[in-house]
């Protein structure tokens, strides 16, 4: 007998609301369904009546674990706009800080998977030594979460060599802390005795289902936009993308061990071959009319901002496609086959983060240029009227 089991929006497992729908037949999940919107905060609209300058502070705040990863993805694309280039030294910098809060991010998720697996040493061990990272960034940037050190141009601060030689320290304990836990990740027994074999997803299944960061790699899909479409510094550096070829939890805990190790060595590469010179250069105040695409490799995965500018000081659209968003769909196919009891261990795998996931859509009568804000239960039932009308060009879709 098949009954739905509901999880959220206000649950004790969940930190931000989000609402599970688990169709369940005895322990195993038939079927998921994920509804969002109980958290929009209305980032988008909010960005086209700030300037250029303090929607990077607006971007930021999309997110608190990666917070820099969506302040430089906005950065980059504005600086196109805006046709202006940073320094070397500045571009150094500002991956330094992204390469710092993958680290942050990763430590933090190791310590949710061992929460989350009944493994509360390894939780509390990765939080301890997440206050290694999270003390360099302070150090640099003056903040433990919102870093708020890229601007338009380059970035805010510089390092002096005292400041290089503890970022240096802090690494080599990070380095040997990493190594232990990849040992630990890869032969403790009951931990890997926990993730071997829950949420899987082939690789076939990841590359339709359109998966992104580690949740693709531990599939064996080897893509990174550091690698597959450089940017800035990163075609100068030598570095590894991190895959697994087991397709479940275990190998997504695999990656991000082994991807903690190289941002390590990135940033060891940093600071010894940091250049001189200025850290930023001046930005105009607007922008000529145009539009970009700006990718970015997230902890998380693939972030993607679409900017557009109209010739003001102020953006005319900023549209945030974050990789938690694009890993919805593969989620539910994890979920489905799977038992109860690993409906959090397969969420968490994924390292949600449903603030940035969070999205309203409009849509516009082409014949009479009406709009209208939709809800996803209203993009459901026109996807379901477009499949029963493939064959027909012209369908009437009742809102």
């Amino acid at each position: 007998m098949k009954f739905q089991i509901p999880i959220g929006p206000q649950h004790p497992a969940l930190k931000e609301p989000i609402s599970l729908r688990m169709t369940v037949e005895g322990e195993v999940i038939k079927d998921a369904d994920l509804r969002l919107g109980y958290n929009h905060r209305g980032v988008e609209k909010l960005a086209e009546d700030k300037t250029w300058i303090q929607n990077i502070y607006l971007a930021e705040r999309i997110c608190g674990i990666c917070s820099h990863s969506h302040a430089t993805c906005y950065a980059q694309g504005a600086e196109k706009l805006l046709e202006i280039e940073p320094p070397r030294r500045g571009v150094y910098l500002r991956y330094l800080i992204s390469e710092l809060e993958r680290i942050h991010s990763h430590l933090l998720w190791l310590g949710v998977a061992g929460h989350e697996a009944g493994f509360d040493s390894f939780f509390m061990y990765t939080w301890r030594d997440r206050e290694v990272v999270m003390d360099l960034l302070e150090m640099i940037s003056g903040n433990r979460v919102h870093y708020a050190i890229n601007t338009l141009g380059g970035v805010r601060r510089d390092l002096d060599e005292a400041q290089k030689a503890k970022i240096l320290e802090g690494l080599k304990i990070l380095k040997d802390r990493s190594e232990y836990y990849f040992k630990i990740g890869a032969n403790e027994s009951t931990f890997v005795g926990r993730l071997a074999g829950v949420g899987l997803l082939s690789k076939q299944q990841a590359v339709d289902l359109c998966a992104t960061g580690p949740v693709a790699k531990a599939s064996g899909i080897g893509r990174d936009v550091r690698r597959d479409d450089p940017h800035d510094f990163y075609n100068e550096v030598d570095f590894q993308v991190i895959t697994a070829d087991t397709c479940d939890v275990l190998g997504r805990t695999v990656v991000r061990i082994k991807e903690i190790l190289e941002s390590i060595k990135i940033s060891e590469f940093i600071i010894r071959n940091l250049p001189d010179g200025p850290i930023a250069v001046k930005a105009p105040r607007r922008a000529k009319p145009g539009e970009v695409v700006s990718r970015y490799e997230a902890p998380r995965g693939e972030n993607i901002h679409y900017i557009k500018a109209n010739g003001t000081d102020k953006p005319e659209r900023l549209k945030v496609r974050a990789p938690t968003l694009a890993n919805y769909p593969a989620t539910v196919a994890m979920l489905r086959n799977g038992f109860i009891a690993d409906i959090p261990l397969i969420f968490a795998a994924i390292d949600p983060c449903i603030c940035c996931a969070e999205r309203t859509a409009e849509l516009v009568d082409a014949r009479t240029g009406q709009e209208r804000i939709v809800r996803f239960a209203d993009l459901r039932r026109l996807a379901a009227a477009r499949g029963a009308h493939s064959d027909k060009r012209n369908v009437e879709w009742p809102l």
